[in-house]
């Protein structure tokens, strides 16, 4: 595998994409017209950014080699290149999941493999 790409989602929509086999994002990922990712470097400040203080939030990691060609890096935040998926993630693609509690700062407890 190459290196892995990360998503956040809800529990409710994690839980639903598993049902049905694909996740087709959050709602501003809808209105975006892709679903975002972050790379492993990108990811905690992502979450700091975006999601502060939401609870029951899920981190997904992904297998980009099994995004094919709908799997885009595009200058985003700060000058930096993230990758965008211009398709529904497959759930086949999520290689781990973890919980992100949030601590007592707002801040999302990350699994401690994650930099």
């Amino acid at each position: 595998m190459k290196t892995p790409i990360f998503h956040i989602c809800s529990e409710a929509a994690w839980h639903e994409a598993r049902k049905t086999g694909v996740y087709e994002g959050s709602e501003l990922d809808r209105r975006d017209g892709f679903i975002h990712f972050s790379s492993p470097e990108q990811v905690r400040q992502t979450a700091a950014l975006h999601l502060r203080g939401i609870e029951g939030l899920v981190l997904l990691e992904v297998d980009p080699a099994r995004l094919g060609d709908d799997l885009k890096w595009e200058i985003s935040r700060d000058g930096a290149a993230f990758p965008h998926l211009y398709a529904a993630l497959p759930v086949s693609a999520v290689t781990r999941t973890w919980a992100l509690p949030v601590g007592p700062d707002g801040l999302h407890a990350f699994p401690p493999d994650i930099p």
